[in-house]
């Protein structure tokens, strides 16, 4: 296209000030780049004029288009994006610097530097999809003049363009470039398979028309009969995708089904069911060949009826149906919604679609997890550019996923805590393991528990998708000792201040010997990790570091409450002070007291105690479900661990191990306990044959918190754990 073919194609949904706006860039672009010629030959300034021409087709808007004259002056003249911002806006310098490549920084390699430039491109486009667009219109028009780059050049940009742009283009929906750079891609990189496939489809071609023909009358006198006006159309199949088919599904060319296709557009969605029952009346389906994407559209916005049946002579016939605002989308995608109508803002019909798009906010959400530039594109390409499945919520919502995904993929996508949390899954309400693969039309029911000790090293194993993975990694790097004390410091000096109590006053040094006591830590930076790491909550602490404050403030409040408690327990419990668990009211006599069966609380633990009626004082968690209700909580006393002896004493804790199912699992698991000094006194377990999964129920002995967490730290560390948690009854 030459700048006059442009302008007069624009001029067909632009006019007056926005083609002037045009011309301007065009000129501006020109004045740039003279000088400067192509590996063709030709004046550079012809690349920017096809990239508007492209975009011009896409009729998006004047900014756009602009940018497409724009896009190669920062990186090829010595233009910059202020210069940029100058003389035309502020849009179009940003959708310029978005695609413009970062050549002035140094790099290790080439590829550093290209993963660096793709990176940069995807997170403009987060920002604004017309980067992508662009970038698009501008790999397509380097594709077609391919040939005059040298062969290894051909090769680099033919695989990139597979593995980057044409997918990214397949995900946008937009079909007629993605076709177009896939098909070309093929010819450097395969000419010999390539050519093969052209000769075949000629040979057949004449052939196929005349079936297309009788077939096209067929379904137009049926339709007449009916009423229904319709557009009917062969479809051509694209080399790419037989290419696919024959390597990926080890087909023969004439096993391909839907060589022999037919398009038929109608006008509404009622039309198109319509047409649905004419065909079946004409020819019989092929079973497993229907799908419907009007009900169930694709993640690109695809919409379409797709179906095969045994057509005339018996062979293979697809037939596709779908509306006229159903094909624009099928041929342009998101390029569709983004398209400039006089007298509608590019920002009115933005939002019509973004939530259809949320592999952008994915793009945005992993961005910080890796400062490496190809780490962060082979992610990319895992999450984005695989096939896909689509999985439901039991409340309806569909969630994306990379095929080959696991529950564990779905709960990290629903939220990061569901995922660290998670203790197993449904799948069409029948349980699961947590590795079952996912397909598409699964309804997924995550189950979690808050005593969940969080993720297994193994997860790292079962996940497909990106963001699964960069959530558990994020979680194991909490762990870091060094950090964690650091975090944790400042989140409960932070704590602190939002309580309204000075932080040099609370953090002295005996508060702090006291509360790293209290929650049995070794001292004082264990405790300042374990907040950091998420073990134990800031406020917890913080509790415990401002308990001499608060007692002093609330002294007589507490006493006056704290009597009425008393009256009520000794008015039933018999005479008798126990202490033999470990557990007391402070500077109370004659309380029973005993631990609850239900939560096992052991030392280390936030306990409370529950007056019950007859049976003196329970003691609980103060998590435990059976006393974390509104109705008790008149019913409960502070109690406290008592500070000596504790570790001579032991306590019962239930434990539940989940794994896969092999051979040895159960002796290794009971090897792990010995090696860790606990005695089991009971253990118990069951094999989920069809789905692999054993499930181990242990009664141990420890002395503490501190105790059951490396035990459970110990376990998670074996080969094929899927999750260890400690049991409410």
């Amino acid at each position: 296209m030459t700048i006059d073919q442009v302008l007069e194609a624009a001029s067909g949904y632009l006019h007056g000030e926005d083609l002037d706006f045009l011309q301007k860039a065009y000129e501006y672009a020109e004045q740039a780049h003279s000088g400067q010629y192509r590996k063709s030959g030709e004046p550079f300034i012809l690349h920017p004029v096809q990239v508007a021409g492209i975009i011009v087709g896409l009729e998006l808007d004047p900014n756009t288009v602009a940018a497409a004259f724009l896009h190669d002056v920062v990186e090829d003249t010595e233009v910059t994006v202020e210069e940029v911002e100058e003389a035309f806006n502020e849009e179009v310098a940003m959708l310029v610097d978005g695609v413009t490549k970062l050549k002035k920084f140094k790099y290790k390699s080439k590829e550093e530097q290209q993963a660096e430039n793709h990176r940069k491109m995807l997170m403009a486009m987060a920002r604004d999809i017309r980067v992508l667009l662009i970038k698009l219109a501008d790999r397509l028009h380097n594709m077609r003049t391919l040939k005059f780059m040298p062969p290894e050049k051909q090769r680099i940009t033919s695989n990139e363009t597979l593995e980057i742009f044409a997918p990214l283009a397949h995900r946008l929906g937009i079909s007629t470039i993605k076709w177009e750079l896939e098909d070309t891609a093929l010819r450097y990189l395969d000419p010999q398979q390539y050519y093969r496939i052209v000769n075949l489809m000629k040979r057949k071609r004449a052939e196929r028309e005349d079936f297309l023909s009788d077939v096209v009358e067929t379904i137009e006198d049926q339709l007449d009969e009916v009423n229904v006006h319709a557009e009917l159309s062969g479809r051509p199949k694209h080399i790419y995708s037989i290419y696919r088919k024959m390597v990926h599904q080890h087909k023969q060319f004439n096993e391909i089904y839907d060589l022999l296709a037919v398009r038929i557009i109608v006008k509404n969605i009622k039309d198109c069911y319509a047409v649905l029952g004419v065909i079946h009346t004409c020819w019989r389906p092929m079973p497993g060949r229907f799908k419907d994407y009007i009900a169930m559209p694709k993640a690109n916005m695809y919409q379409s009826l797709h179906m095969t049946v045994v057509g005339p002579n018996g062979d293979p016939l697809e037939v596709q149906i779908r509306t006229d605002e159903m094909h624009r989308v099928a041929e342009y995608g998101v390029a569709a919604h983004w398209a400039y109508k006089e007298g509608r803002t590019i920002s009115s019909n933005r939002y019509s679609f973004e939530d259809k798009l949320t592999w952008f906010r994915d793009v945005i959400e992993s961005q910080p997890d890796t400062n490496d530039a190809q780490e962060f594109m082979e992610s990319m390409k895992m999450d984005l550019f695989s096939d896909m499945v689509f999985v439901f919520s039991p409340k309806g919502d569909v969630i994306e996923l990379p095929r080959g995904s696991v529950p564990l993929d779905f709960a990290y996508r629903i939220h990061s805590e569901v995922g660290n949390r998670c203790i197993g899954a449904k799948v069409n309400s029948k349980m699961v393991p947590l590795d079952h693969e996912l397909r598409t039309g699964d309804i997924i029911e995550v189950m979690t528990s808050k005593h969940s000790y969080g993720p297994s090293h193994d997860w790292l194993k079962l996940t497909k998708s990106s963001h699964a993975k960069n959530k558990i990694k994020q979680w194991f790097k909490k762990e870091k000792r060094e950090e964690n004390v650091i975090k944790g410091r400042e989140v409960i000096e932070k704590e602190i201040r939002a309580l309204e109590f000075d932080v040099k006053e609370v953090l002295t040094p005996e508060n702090i010997s006291e509360a790293a006591n209290k929650f049995s830590f070794a001292g004082e930076e264990d405790m300042y990790a374990a907040v950091g790491y998420g073990g134990i909550s800031a406020k917890q602490i913080v509790n415990r570091l401002t308990e001499k404050v608060r007692r002093a403030k609330d002294q007589e409040k507490e006493e006056r409450s704290l009597d009425q408690a008393l009256n009520e327990i000794q008015s039933f419990a018999p005479p008798k002070r126990t202490n033999s668990i470990g557990v007391s009211v402070k500077g109370v006599d004659n309380l029973l007291i005993r631990l609850a069966r239900c939560c096992t609380p052991v030392p280390g633990d936030d306990i409370v105690g529950y007056i019950t009626k007859g049976r003196g004082v329970s003691i609980h968690r103060t998590d435990c479900p059976n006393v974390n209700i509104e109705e008790v909580e008149t019913r409960l006393l502070p109690v406290e661990w008592e500070g000596s002896g504790q570790q001579s004493k032991s306590y019962n804790v239930d434990i539940e191990i989940t794994g896969y199912d092999r051979n040895g699992f159960l002796n290794e698991v009971l090897q792990t306990m010995t090696e860790t000094r606990t005695q089991i006194n009971t253990v118990s377990g069951r094999s989920d044959q069809r789905h692999k999964v054993a499930t181990i129920e242990m009664s141990i002995a420890i002395s503490n918190v501190g105790h059951l967490q490396k035990v459970v730290e110990k376990i998670k560390q074996l080969q094929d754990i899927y999750a260890v948690r400690r049991v409410t009854h």
